[in-house]
């Protein structure tokens, strides 16, 4: 009787936390698209590099990584991307002269637009 009644209520407490874990890692991919605009770095990009990675379960993001020579330094810049339907990643090639604009995280700069220049 009492494996009757309990057992029900650990799957549901089991099925709530799942959900609520899932829902809080929704947001946290989704906010990935937004990046303050806090500071901008100009250059031409010396290399790029991008990958997909996986995120959470199902969920991926792909990663632009841009090398970009700037006078006398040279910078690590990186967009990332949340893949989902109808995404686009920027079209950049190397010799590129670009300003990116975004904030700065612990060792590289997040990107949040990149702009071609003439």
């Amino acid at each position: 009787m009492v494996t009757a009644i309990v057992i029900p209520i650990i799957c549901l407490y089991f099925y709530w936390i799942a959900k609520r874990e899932m829902r809080a890692s929704m947001i946290e991919w989704s906010a990935l698209k937004t990046v303050s605009e806090e500071a901008i770095i100009y250059g031409e990009i010396t290399e790029v590099t991008g990958s997909k990675q996986r995120y959470s379960y199902y969920r991926f993001v792909y990663i632009l990584e841009l090398s970009i020579q700037m006078e006398q330094r040279k910078w690590v810049v990186r967009k990332i991307i949340p893949i989902e339907k109808g995404v686009t990643i920027p079209n950049v090639e190397k010799g590129d002269y670009v300003h990116v604009y975004g904030n700065w995280k612990e060792d590289y700069f997040q990107v949040s637009r990149i702009e071609k220049r003439a």
